[in-house]
């Protein structure tokens, strides 16, 4: 299932960074620390240029400490680019995000010349939670529905520090088939969108390898060195059965069991978890490179034969 989640408002923040991104320094990434290369908007790149680029992995708290490491020397290594990882609810690493922008940018700065930042991620990232971290007061809806924020906002952060934040936006096509599962998973796709029994199951195919002993402690499920080697639906069952969600005769409900592992995820209660490494996105990015170059080398023979007139055919048979 191809998972794609492009609503209007989403369309008139591209084109709202499209003007904002002409006066604009430092272009900031939010990302999901649990999924750091799903929740990265390619679409982004081609928006901003050249721009420097700071990627805040945000709720690193939440995340595996070591993919979280392995995954901000990826984004270190890219050129015009610093990674930092945070946690947005807590105030002191907040401000960091400032240090590193002046530091990307050292020739701005001062009310000559005051640095201006623009903030981007995909929605329910935790995105509106950072702006009232660094503000100090509510100055931005939150909530764990994605789309929350429709409406870009100016924050000055300092007198010489500007910083517009966007609405959350997705891409108008995810190829990236893998990564439209996490970013559903994460809740970061409208729930009209995608199939949730078809998510859970991606979720505890990602989960059941690196993280058995997680699985097996919030669930209560038994054998947990066999747990990487049992199918996913049998799994779903299990939690479903272990957590109540039993219909008449016996017979569990997926739809509920796949909601409970998909709200558990959600709200980080199995503990600190990281559905992707740097290795394995890059070879998800091949895999859907190789598919969409091959859909359009077989559009381009579509296009051939459909060019290939009926008078022309005629006119070979003649010379025959």
């Amino acid at each position: 299932m191809a998972i794609q989640w492009f609503p209007g408002h989403m369309n008139v923040t591209k084109k709202a960074i499209i003007e904002r991104i002409k006066e604009i320094d430092v272009v900031i990434e939010l990302l999901d620390a649990r999924l750091p290369g799903s929740s990265a908007n390619p679409m982004l790149a081609d928006l901003t240029g050249s721009r420097p680029k700071l990627k805040v992995l945000n709720k690193q708290d939440v995340a595996d400490p070591i993919r979280t490491e392995a995954w901000l020397a990826w984004y270190n290594a890219q050129p015009n680019t610093k990674a930092i990882a945070l946690d947005a609810s807590e105030t002191a690493p907040s401000q960091r995000l400032i240090k590193a922008c002046r530091e990307l940018v050292p020739n701005r700065g001062g009310m000559a010349k005051p640095l201006r930042v623009l903030i981007c991620g995909i929605p329910n990232v935790g995105k509106s939670t950072l702006m009232n971290t660094l503000v100090g007061k509510k100055a931005a809806k939150t909530g764990d529905e994605a789309g929350i924020t429709k409406i870009e906002q100016r924050i000055n952060l300092a007198s010489d520090f500007y910083l517009f934040d966007t609405p959350g936006m997705l891409w108008p096509k995810i190829t990236i088939e893998k990564g439209g599962y996490n970013l559903a998973a994460s809740g970061a796709v409208g729930r009209n969108a995608y199939d949730e029994e078809e998510v859970a199951l991606e979720l505890i195919q990602s989960l059941k390898g690196p993280y058995p002993e997680l699985l097996a402690a919030r669930y209560k499920l038994d054998n947990v060195a066999t747990i990487p080697d049992r199918h996913e639906e049998v799994l779903l069952e299990e939690i479903g059965r272990k957590r109540g969600a039993v219909m008449g005769g016996g017979r569990v409900n997926l739809q509920k069991a796949s909601d409970i592992i998909l709200t558990d995820f959600r709200n980080a209660v199995m503990g600190r978890i990281t559905l992707e490494t740097p290795e394995a996105f890059e070879q998800w990015a091949a895999g859907a490179q190789a598919v969409e170059e091959e859909r359009q080398r077989q559009k381009l023979l579509r296009n051939k034969k459909k060019r290939k007139t009926p008078a022309h055919d005629e006119d070979d048979s003649a010379e025959a």
